[in-house]
């Protein structure tokens, strides 16, 4: 199991440690008895590890570990399990997620029957006229086998305009009311980049895609004071350590939300380290206040912008090059033009901001890599780490232009095993270049985990089965040429998620002289049947040497 290092070895851990880390000269804690898999291929695989000041201080056997113990050392004997770095979802939205927490309907559930029952228990708590929110909607999850109608919407909630988001965040739902708060009626035109659904009779269903989605949420009021987005933070931070996760990165923040991390931070509520790519939208008060990447300390930083090129891959609005299946001339949305996106991309990249590009369908991640050669080219600067968020349906072209440029994908983790239902509008075929983690490993580029909670459920134990076997929760395999090893899917999930965001030397893996997080599993995940990965229960899980999950 371990693989002990040599005194010479061991020393050089030591030896690698910032200087500050001796002052404690003695660990504060030492976990012995463990089977830890290090993702640091200069020591694979320990028994122990001492902590002092947040960080790791040694890592190695349990007698060089231990040796290490003075009088005041606190000791805790693992029993043998395993111990990984603590996973980083490198790209979710915690921070909306958590506001949605406290104050929206959750609509994770069987059927339109049951969300309208959820809606209904709202409404009469409500006062007539104000606003009814639910989330975490999926419109191919529900027994009736079809979507909300606005007609469902105006039976559940009738004095009140309605808003139901679907989980993956560029579609929503809505009720009469809502339209015409809005002043949206059968006639108005899809906006840009936006599209409302009718029926065969030209009437609105209820169902508005980005942009057009964007026209209605502009009457919607904000639901958040300052005490809600911390209370809200609180809650996910809690709920993902649950899961096993140290370190996210909330894409797409506002300056409400970055304020909350660092509320939540303050009053020692945050369980989970946040790499904030912040929103486009922002970017101008951002740079009029001096703000770029890198700003921030080791629980709390502020990351990339956050720009969008098209839409979504479980709501069927990504930019495609062939249509959808089941459909003539559905290719789905680009939210932008590609000049207007190099001249947002290009203000950034001048102020100091690594860009951060929302690109699922091929058509926009060739369209975002134009613009990220155009500026590496015009505008060259030292190791801007161009990130392609989600990077969902590429070919070998693409992959290798993704490999020049250095850029990071992020493609989601859990889709196949969690959306195996919608995986017919793509295709076989087409599933074979979908969440490419092989493709890109293989070609040397350093893909991430993530979740894009809620678009899909945050649990690493789903990430690393949907990764390792393409195998959905029905067993329908999709795109088997894009598995990867399990040592592969705990490196893409942990020391990955830390070089997207600048910070592969201070985390992601269990080396002397990084921060202490790691995470204690029930079951070891490299002897386990790939088919159960799901099913590996998570014990404890520590952030800067502090547990902020016990079971």
């Amino acid at each position: 199991m371990s693989h002990p290092l040599s005194r010479r070895g061991f020393l050089g851990t030591l030896a690698a440690l910032p200087a500050c880390a001796f002052d404690a000269e003695k660990p504060e804690l030492i976990l012995y008895h463990g089977n830890i898999f290090t993702v640091d291929p200069v020591q694979p695989r320990a028994q122990a590890v001492a902590l002092a000041g947040g960080r790791f201080l040694a890592v190695g056997s349990d007698s060089e570990v231990l040796h290490l113990a003075s009088a005041g050392t606190r000791k805790v004997d693992l029993g043998g399990k395993t111990v990984l770095p603590g996973f980083n979802d490198a790209h979710c939205h915690p921070g909306p997620s958590g506001v949605e927490m406290v104050v929206s309907v959750d609509c994770d559930l069987p059927s339109i029957a049951a969300i309208q029952a959820a809606l209904r228990e709202r409404a009469a708590k409500t006062p007539a006229g104000q606003w009814i929110i639910g989330s975490k909607y999926d419109d191919t999850k529900g027994a009736e086998g079809r979507a909300l109608s606005r007609a469902d919407l105006d039976a559940a909630a009738p004095g009140h305009p309605v808003a139901v988001t679907h989980r993956g965040g560029h579609t929503a739902f809505y009720n009469s009311s809502a339209f015409q708060l809005a002043g949206i009626d059968d006639r108005t035109p899809d906006p840009p980049g936006g599209r409302f659904d009718h029926d065969a009779a030209g009437k609105l269903t209820g169902r508005a895609a980005d942009n057009a989605a964007r026209l209605i949420e502009k009457v919607i009021p904000e639901p958040a004071t300052r005490e809600v987005w911390q209370e809200g933070v609180k809650r996910i931070s809690k709920a993902m350590a649950r899961a096993g996760i140290t370190s996210v990165t909330d894409a797409d923040l506002s300056t409400e939300g970055l304020r909350a991390y660092q509320d939540a931070r303050d009053a020692g509520e945050l369980s989970f380290r946040v790499y904030c790519l912040m929103s486009s939208r922002i970017l101008d008060r951002m740079i009029a206040a001096g703000v770029r990447t890198g700003l921030g300390d080791e629980w709390v930083r502020v990351g990339g912008c956050k720009f969008f090129a098209d839409g979504s891959i479980s709501e069927r609005t990504a930019r495609l090059s062939q249509p959808y299946v089941g459909t003539k001339d559905d290719y789905g949305i680009l939210v932008i033009h590609e000049e207007e996106q190099y001249q947002q991309a290009r203000k950034a990249h001048l102020a100091g901001w690594q860009i951060c590009t929302h690109a699922n369908g091929d058509v926009a991640i060739d369209q975002t890599l134009r613009v990220y050669e155009r500026l590496a080219r015009e505008l060259p600067r030292r190791d801007p780490r161009f990130r392609l968020e989600h990077c969902t349906l590429v070919n070998d072209t693409l992959v290798a232009r993704i490999r020049a440029l250095g850029a990071i994908p992020t493609p989601f983790s859990s889709y196949v095993y969690f959306h195996g239902e919608k995986m017919h509008f793509y295709g076989e075929e087409r599933l074979r270049h979908m969440f490419a983690l092989r493709s890109f490993i293989d070609a040397g580029i350093r893909p991430t985990q993530a979740s894009d909670y809620t678009a899909s459920p945050y649990e690493p134990m789903m990430a690393l089965e949907s990764e390792v076997t393409r195998m959905d929760k029905s067993g329908h395999v999709w795109g088997a040429n894009q598995r990867i090893s399990i040592e592969e899917a705990i490196r893409v999930g942990t020391l990955n998620g830390a070089h997207a965001s600048y910070e592969e030397r201070l985390k992601g893996s269990i080396t002397a002289g990084k921060l202490a997080d790691l995470v204690v599993l029930g079951r070891d995940p490299l002897r386990e049947n790939p088919s159960t990965l799901v099913t590996i229960p998570v014990e404890r899980t520590m952030a800067g040497g502090r547990w902020t999950w016990e079971a």
